[in-house]
């Protein structure tokens, strides 16, 4: 399974590439470079890898003591772009049914200061939603100046979804990749960095999922007879997402492939990077107001 196909060079031409510089910490085996998107296979990323991490208790214990250190870090990079008030953070999770993103948000977003993050989920448009071009839900929950915005689904179900269930004609899908490239290179322009994480589990790990969701009761509420339709659609899926990660992971936005059939190293992962992402943003506090050496607070 891969996709092959066209890639808009353009999309890169000029742009600046600090976004795909080399974090190092084997990060970069993560991210879908632009030069390399024209071919794009999953099956070349394990979805089961945990690193230099043991598969044992002992590993994700290690693990989870390296994920606080980093939201630690975030928590510290988000109050100085809170400050600063001038650029923002958009970051998107994509993932197949039970892929983990609540669980990512609870992990990596739940530690830092929700005054300065939000999060948006986007399910199925509603009547409203579905009268309006589809990237019209979308720009109404962007982040302003200062601020982290989490995108649970995203824009791209306007192309994964149609793809799949063949509800719209293929030449208005096909017209959505150089219009999303576009709309995210114009919000790099606007200040906002654009992070997006695709969580990557194998289909039998799905399945123990979703199987769990059935037999624990506090969980049966998360369960979906759709995700079921969805799962027997499993290879179509992975075919659409290799193409759509393909032609659409740029400079200024790039994808990564995260291996999420171990939750505890899938968290890490993201946040080193969302840290390193931030820290290369370098936000700074602002300069104090001129004359504060000369006030003296009463008693």
């Amino acid at each position: 399974m891969a996709y092959d196909g066209g890639v808009n060079a353009a999309d890169d031409a000029g742009v600046p590439t600090g976004s795909f510089d080399a974090f190092g910490d084997g990060l970069d085996a993560y991210r879908v470079e632009p030069s390399k998107r024209k071919s794009l296979r999953l099956s070349d990323y394990d979805p089961d890898d945990t690193g230099d991490f043991s598969k044992n208790k002992k590993g994700k214990k290690k693990a989870l003591k390296q994920l606080a250190k980093e939201t630690e870090r975030m928590q510290a990079l988000q109050q100085r772009l809170y400050a600063e008030g001038k650029r923002s953070v958009l970051i998107v999770f994509q993932a197949p049914d039970t892929g983990g993103k609540d669980g990512t948000i609870r992990w990596v977003i739940g530690p830092l200061n929700p005054q300065g993050v939000r999060v948006s989920n986007f399910k199925k448009p509603s009547a409203v939603e579905a009268r309006h071009h589809y990237l019209w839900r979308i720009k109404k929950e962007l982040p302003k100046p200062g601020m982290m915005r989490v995108f649970n689904r995203s824009h791209y179900e306007d192309i994964l979804v149609p793809s799949v269930l063949k509800t719209e004609e293929a030449a208005v899908v096909e017209g959505r990749y150089d219009e999303i490239n576009a709309f995210e290179r114009n919000l790099a322009e606007k200040g906002v960095t654009v992070v997006k994480f695709f969580l990557h589990i194998s289909k039998d790990e799905q399945k123990r999922r979703l199987q769990a969701r059935l037999d624990d009761p506090e969980k049966t509420w998360k369960f979906d007879p759709n995700d079921l339709k969805s799962r027997a659609l499993w290879e179509q899926y992975m075919r659409v997402y290799e193409k759509m990660l393909a032609r659409t992971s740029t400079a200024r936005a790039p994808w990564y492939v995260i291996p999420a059939n171990h939750k505890w190293y899938r968290s890490l992962v993201i946040a080193r990077i969302l840290r390193k992402t931030m820290e290369a943003m370098d936000p700074r506090f602002p300069p104090p107001p001129e004359g504060l050496d000369s006030i003296i607070i009463p008693d």
